[in-house]
């Protein structure tokens, strides 16, 4: 980012701007005025000192008003010169206006008035000097004129390029922030989703065992205060990100799935094929927020089925698939509506150039997702297999 400006610079510019015209040309003229030369240049008096503060009086204004700043520092250096005065500092009052005006957006009021400015000095030179001067003099002072156009062209573009990137910066700041608020909403959703579940399940379970089973009972009381442990647990851990020292994406990954089984339950199983290899922190959190919501639906909507998770490792890619044997009782969530979970599954495969299924699959539901990962170093699809 750039060093902003010093908030002194712009109220002591004209002032500073001032005193180098007046003092400036007040030593410049002892070099230009020959009292013996009738073509010589004058000496300063009331009216030439006045012309020489109006201009760095003008510029108080360039901020508010930079065309009637450029227009009156140009009109009071014609009138200065017209009036025969030395040359010297007097042409720094134009200078500054001409770049301010192009840089505050006013490029054709610029372009303009410096060409009007070159024309003035043109017939003043070759006219109005006891002197006339040439084609050459002429072409000098276009040169210098254009140069410094040139400059605060040159300025401007490379401040609207340094202001062009400080928003695509932003825009991607906040593009990323946005991302990040969508990542923990989905991740909060799959940790709530997933522990209450099975919470509310014991629960019930618990208040129909109560009277008649109280062993039983008293398991599906301690199966609820280690999930709502584990539940506080994780959400610590994924709010933990938003801290500026964590790392920016959550930690769930398929090293956590055997506490994640056990969590649920003895009704789930897994099973591994093909040689299990690390994968991208993305492919694993997918995989596993896949399994943790496909484990919850079977928790919430097929009361006492029993689930097999099976991690498929392919060259190219992980399949994930989740069967249930189907409901045996009455769901503990009947009377709730439907939620995010497969449509909040799906993207996540879909993010990831992946695809995934679900639907009905004698005697129960599956639910498969298969998710792209990268081949393993230094061999081929053919060698993997």
């Amino acid at each position: 980012m750039r060093a902003k400006r010093p908030g002194w610079v712009n109220p002591m510019l004209p002032i500073i701007v001032g005193m180098a015209q007046v003092w400036g040309s007040w030593g410049a003229q002892r070099g230009q005025v020959d009292a013996a030369d009738p073509t010589t240049r004058v000496l300063l008096d009331p009216l030439g000192f006045a012309l020489l503060c109006v201009g760095p009086l003008a510029l108080f204004m360039r901020r508010a008003h930079p065309v009637a700043t450029l227009v009156t520092v140009i009109a009071a250096t014609c009138v200065y010169v017209y009036e025969g005065y030395s040359y010297g500092p007097v042409f720094l009052s134009p200078i500054i206006a001409i770049v301010n005006a192009v840089l505050t957006g006013h490029r054709r009021a610029a372009w303009i008035t410096s060409t009007a400015l070159w024309a003035f000095f043109a017939v003043y030179s070759t006219w109005l000097l006891p002197r006339s001067q040439g084609w050459f003099h002429h072409a000098s002072i276009g040169a210098i004129i254009l140069v410094v156009l040139t400059a605060a062209e040159v300025a401007r573009a490379r401040r609207e390029q340094r202001l062009e990137a400080e928003r695509v910066a932003e825009e991607e700041s906040r593009r990323q922030a946005s991302e990040e608020r969508l990542t923990m909403a989905q991740e909060l959703h799959d940790v709530l989703g997933h522990s209450i579940s099975l919470i509310h399940v014991q629960a019930s379970t618990a208040l129909h065992l109560m009277d008649e089973h109280p062993e039983q009972a008293r398991t599906a009381l301690a199966t609820i205060k280690q999930a709502s442990k584990d539940v506080l647990s994780e959400m610590r851990s994924v709010l933990g990100v938003l801290r500026d020292d964590a790392p920016r994406s959550p930690t769930a990954g398929l090293d956590q799935l055997d506490e994640l089984i056990e969590r649920t339950g003895p009704a789930v199983t897994k099973r591994v094929a093909g040689t299990p290899r690390p994968l991208p922190p993305g492919v694993e959190r997918a995989a596993y927020r896949i399994i943790q919501e496909s484990l919850t639906n079977v928790t919430k909507h097929a009361p006492g089925a029993r689930a097999t998770v099976t991690l498929t490792y392919a060259p190219e890619e992980l399949s994930v698939q989740v069967d249930d044997s189907g409901s045996t009782g009455p769901s503990a969530l009947t009377g709730e509506g439907g939620g995010n979970g497969i449509p909040g599954m799906r993207e996540r495969a879909v993010a990831l150039g992946g695809s995934l299924t679900a639907g009905p699959h004698p005697p129960g539901f599956r639910v498969e997702a298969r998710l792209p990962i990268p081949p393993i170093a230094g061999t081929t699809s053919k060698d993997a297999e």
